[in-house]
């Protein structure tokens, strides 16, 4: 259970993300699915790429501190999901700009 929950709050922020920069900058929307697709897998990936980051690490709780408070407290670190939730909301907002600039580039070729 605390492996999927993160993965989660990832999920959903990164699609979430997305959407607000679909409805945001409306030359880089994709559509709802497209949107919530690009920033979901943007959610993950901003993710893993923030744990990589030193400063950062503490932040999305890298795997030696959600190890270690995980097994302190006998549950999930709040501080760890909001940092997930926060990096997940801007790679999935990040992502789906990629995504809606590549699409956009393509379409007027």
């Amino acid at each position: 259970m605390e492996v999927i929950v993160p993965i989660l709050v990832q999920l959903i922020a990164g699609g979430a993300g997305g959407n607000v920069i679909g409805q945001i900058v409306k030359s880089l929307n994709l559509g709802p699915t497209g949107n919530t697709i690009a920033g979901a897998v943007g959610g993950v990936a901003g993710t893993w790429l923030a744990s990589l980051i030193p400063g950062l690490s503490g932040l999305v709780g890298g795997a030696t501190a959600a190890a270690a408070t995980g097994a302190a407290t006998g549950g999930l670190d709040i501080g760890a999901l909001v940092g997930q939730g926060a990096t997940g909301l801007v790679g999935g907002g990040i992502l789906t700009a990629i995504a809606g600039m590549v699409k956009s580039a393509t379409a007027k070729s």
